[in-house]
């Protein structure tokens, strides 16, 4: 809290010297009686009305202190701060076919792979992310947002048995995920777009090919494969990077 006209509360100064000349001024008003001995009044009982005869005293300190802190305006703020940074579109597309549970990589493929997304969510404050996951099919478990927050308990919740029990067609649609994360990203404005695949096999599923899917979108039109044993692979694309996590065959 602050105060438009601080220099108003100088005025509660006034008050000291009003409270000292009040209690002089009683001291100096009560009656007084002249007695031989005052033991007899020492356990006498004292009557409310006593404390009653400073009420309006009382009334006119509090009165005269809301007043002057009035005229001093309280105000409350709040601080804005303008903050322009240029954040790049990114969509997260990961592999949760049943082959991603192998654990030539600890404790599993696809657990090896959330924590390599993870670290790389939080080094990117001021980029949207999004995140599509994919196996026989595909479907987008979060859009782009920059509440990075949502997007890591909703990456942290993809289990990768979700194929085995059926809740999703098993097999390898690289061509589905790549063209449900395009989708995302062909409405964006943003002058950098890029999808990040995080898969461990070739495409064996799904009615769209990983090339047709490149085709769908500039930003993908020279997708290609680069795989290599247990590592994670990378390659280029006219302005898209794409990441591919290759394990052992």
């Amino acid at each position: 809290m602050i105060f438009a006209n601080i220099e108003y509360l100088f005025l509660l100064l006034l008050l000291i010297p009003y409270i000292i000349w009040y209690i002089l001024k009683r001291s100096k008003s009560e009656p007084s009686l002249q007695v031989s001995d005052t033991r007899a009044y020492m356990h006498a009982p004292k009557s409310f009305r006593n404390y009653l005869l400073h009420v309006p005293f009382v009334l006119r300190v509090i009165a005269l202190s809301m007043i002057i802190v009035i005229l001093a305006r309280p105000q409350t703020t709040d601080n804005w701060q303008n903050t322009e940074v240029e954040g790049i579109d990114i969509m997260l597309a990961v592999d949760v076919s049943t082959s991603m549970l192998a654990e030539d990589l600890k404790p599993n493929r696809l657990e090896a792979a959330k924590e390599v997304a993870a670290k790389f969510i939080n080094g990117r404050p001021n980029d949207n992310i999004g995140l599509t996951i994919f196996a026989g099919e595909s479907f987008t478990q979060c859009p782009l947002t920059v509440d990075h927050a949502v997007l890591l308990n909703l990456f942290q919740s993809i289990k990768g048995d979700i194929a085995q029990r059926g809740l999703i067609e098993d097999g390898t649609a690289i061509g589905m995920g790549l063209a449900n994360a395009i989708n995302r990203l062909k409405d964006s404005k943003a002058k950098s777009k890029v999808i990040i695949l995080l898969t461990d096999g070739t495409n064996n599923r799904g009615d769209i090919s990983p090339l047709t899917a490149a085709e769908i979108h500039p930003y993908l039109y020279d997708w290609r494969r680069n795989k290599r044993n247990g590592s994670l692979s990378y390659s280029h694309c006219n302005g898209c990077a794409v990441y591919e996590c290759s394990g052992r065959n």
